[in-house]
Formats: structure tokens, C-alpha cells, sequence
């Protein structure tokens, strides 16, 4: 699985740091990055809830084995 943020979305809110931040974390201009080019399978379910949960819809997965 690939993740993006978009960051014309990003409003800065960190949730996603909070919920699985050994993918995302917050850059120096506060918006949230990505941290891996691949998600992890065993962390796919904590970038999924992150991608649920973001109030802006900026997370964007592709490759989601759960499709």
C-alpha cells in the first residue's frame, strides 16, 4: 500500500502522527508528511484508521489490499 498527503488539504491537525506515526509525521511547515514509500503490512490497518479519520480527507491511499 502507497499513502500521500496532500497538503492543499492538510490543516496540520496531527491526528495521523498520533494514530501511526511511524508513517506520518509533521514537517517543519505543519503540515503532515509521509515517511515510508510503502506502508508496512503489519501497520496498514493504523494507516487506513489515520485515512478515516482525517477531518480534511487529505490522506489518500492506493494500493489498499482491502479494495
Amino acid at each position: 500500500m502507497k499513502v500521500r498527503v496532500d497538503t492543499d488539504l492538510c490543516a496540520g491537525f496531527g491526528i495521523c502522527v498520533g494514530i501511526c506515526p511511524e508513517v506520518f509525521e509533521l514537517h517543519d511547515d505543519g503540515y503532515a508528511t509521509v515517511l515510508v514509500s510503502e506502508v508496512p503490512p503489519e501497520l496498514e490497518e493504523l494507516v487506513r484508521r489515520a485515512a478515516d479519520q482525517c477531518p480534511t480527507q487529505a490522506i489518500s491511499l492506493s494500493g489498499d489490499s482491502s479494495d
